[in-house]
């Protein structure tokens, strides 16, 4: 018993450790990068300008073609490591704010950390040549294809919509109810600062929820017309909400939003609350 007490309490130490803090604070510092290059492609998709593809991916080739780009991306790969590996203590020990204990909160950390690790992961193949230049439209596509294919396949697609159409509506509900604040240091914060903050969280959150929310609907008519094609990921959602009546206004103000977020990201790289509790 003193040997596992020794462990935990060990484990726990890491995870409150400043080396964790500083890698999880330069990941989310990495997530507001990549979302500022992100609205900054889809303002181009709005007025028909831009080669890139508005997502992930784009946003590797945007900072690639810039001097020093290369070693900034390699930055943002350690970021991403970072901030997955600290999503990954969450798990073990909980998040940083009042009901970070729950069951809910420790599988989101999880499936947080699979997405920074997956970006991660992508960033360094296309660093060393070995492919991650795929857009998340194909591989949303492929990914579909590959359930589809499967017996009963619909129904896993279809609960994969269902289920991305419920982290965006809970996105939307969290920036409402304003409880990202939670998990920040607001009392540290200056009036302003917290008036600029929640403004940034609120405005981001909503427009990032509302993209999740649209990805799940073209999943679902997905599963319903079996039809792997009608799957987007984010820059064919983009691309979508572009065709429609109010087309650019209504994707740029969505860009806005998702800018808003990165810039809502750095905030979060300086103020995030990060040891558990």
């Amino acid at each position: 018993m003193a040997v596992k007490h020794e462990v935990k309490s060990a484990g726990r130490a890491a995870a409150s450790s400043r080396w964790l803090e500083g890698l999880a604070r330069a990941g989310f510092a990495a997530c507001g990068l990549n979302y500022l290059l992100i609205g900054l492609l889809a303002i181009q998709i709005a007025f028909g300008v831009g080669g890139h593809s508005a997502d992930a991916a784009g946003a590797l080739h945007a900072v690639a073609a810039y001097p020093g780009g290369f070693v900034l991306l390699w930055l943002m790969a350690a970021g991403f490591a970072g901030l997955a590996l600290w999503r990954l203590t969450e798990v073990v020990y909980g998040q940083a704010s009042p009901d970070g204990q729950t069951l809910a909160k420790r599988l989101t950390s999880l499936g947080l950390a699979t997405i920074y690790l997956s970006l991660c992961a992508a960033t360094v193949k296309f660093l060393v040549g070995l492919g991650g230049q795929r857009s998340g439209d194909n591989q949303s596509k492929d990914a579909t294809a590959t359930l589809l294919g499967y017996a009963g396949g619909r129904w896993l697609v279809l609960l994969a919509g269902l289920a991305v159409i419920g982290v965006g509506v809970v996105m939307g509900v969290q920036a409402v109810r304003r409880k990202f604040e939670d998990n920040l240091h607001m009392a540290q914060m200056s009036p302003t600062t917290r008036t600029t903050v929640t403004t940034l969280g609120v405005v981001g959150i909503l427009a990032r929820g509302g993209v999740f929310t649209v990805l799940g609907v073209f999943l679902i008519i997905a599963a319903a017309t079996f039809d792997a094609k009608q799957a987007q990921g984010l820059d064919g959602t983009l691309h979508k909400i572009a065709s429609t009546p109010l087309g650019p206004w209504l994707l740029g103000a969505i860009a806005l939003g998702l800018m808003t977020y990165g810039g809502y990201s750095f905030f979060e790289a300086r103020w995030r609350k990060t040891n558990p509790v």
